[in-house]
């Protein structure tokens, strides 16, 4: 995984805080490649925007946390506890936690993720 850089001297220095964004916008496709960018890191939890090229995704994992998956654009399976469902951009999944889950592109995607910790 790579880390979007607008600026290498700037790479997480950048404060988004305030301004108005498309969240697709966020991250650029790579060939081959998942790209991410952490929009807010705290100790009650994390929002990141990735984009995932055709047929990459995440191998399956669990988290001690539930996580709100939401598609920007394109489309994505994503398995659940062996239950795989196409979710397309506009769409969101919420993952429970300690469950196994898995993403897969279907077509080149990017997805926000919201992890609660608290």
């Amino acid at each position: 995984m790579t880390k979007e850089m607008l600026n290498p001297d700037e790479v997480g220095k950048e404060d988004l805080r305030g301004r108005v964004m498309v969240s697709k916008d966020l991250v650029s496709y790579q060939d081959g490649a998942v790209v991410s960018r952490t929009l807010v890191n705290k100790p009650v939890g994390t929002v990141t925007v990735f984009s995932f090229d055709e047929g990459q995704g995440l191998s399956e994992h669990t988290a001690p946390y539930d996580a709100i998956v939401e598609i920007l654009d394109g489309e994505a399976d994503i398995t659940i506890s062996g239950r795989t469902q196409r979710v397309k951009a506009g769409e969101m999944v919420i993952m429970p936690a300690n469950h196994p889950h898995a993403l897969h592109g279907v077509t080149r995607f990017k997805m926000m993720l919201t992890m609660i910790r608290a």
